[in-house]
């Protein structure tokens, strides 16, 4: 499946312009991952493009429908398997580089896009330390566990600093393409 087949997959499943958003900014970290890996930036870029394709129809289940809903697509069975490993309680470990990274860019992709937005220069120049200290702030993005965002991160073998960069320089990128497509990360 290449992109723009994964993209139209996601507009039938996904309605709301902040699953929307987030998906495209998991998508851009996964492809950051990709580069700093080696990997197919394709799909692992899919991979976060449809990470969430379940949220919205069945939130409580999230993300076991997928399968369901990515069946006859052709996609196979280990991406969809990666798609079910990023979950709280995932039921297929996170023994790939692609899993791993999935989970740990999930949460945090969207954290940063909100740090972002709270500056002038938005994602230009964001630093570690900068993410650091709001995720110090409790009250800043209330529903995001940092013990998960710290504990994915390290499972993927980053440090902050490395990770945060790898996100945001990736992001950066993505804004730039998507942009010609009409979207945004940032609104």
């Amino acid at each position: 499946m290449n992109r723009n087949e994964a993209l139209e997959l996601l507009k039938e499943h996904v309605k709301t312009e902040r699953v929307f958003r987030h998906s495209l900014a998991v998508e851009g970290a996964m492809i950051a991952y990709a580069k700093h890996y080696g990997a197919d930036e394709e799909k692992w870029g899919n991979l976060g493009l449809l990470h969430d394709i379940d949220f919205e129809k069945y939130p409580e289940v999230h993300p076991a429908k997928a399968p369901e809903l990515l069946a006859n697509t052709g996609l196979d069975q280990e991406f969809i398997d990666s798609i079910l490993s990023h979950g709280y309680n995932a039921e297929v470990p996170r023994d790939l580089m692609e899993r791993k990274a999935l989970h740990a860019v999930d949460e945090m992709a969207s954290f940063i896009i909100a740090v972002a937005l709270m500056r002038p220069t938005k994602l230009e120049g964001l630093k570690g330390k900068s993410v650091k200290k709001k995720m110090k702030d409790k009250a800043f993005a209330r529903a995001v566990d940092r013990e998960e965002l710290i504990s994915s991160m390290e499972m993927l073998g980053m440090e902050f600093n490395d990770h945060v960069d790898v996100i945001v320089n990736g992001l950066i990128e993505h804004e730039a393409r998507i942009e010609t497509d009409g979207y945004s990360l940032l609104g």
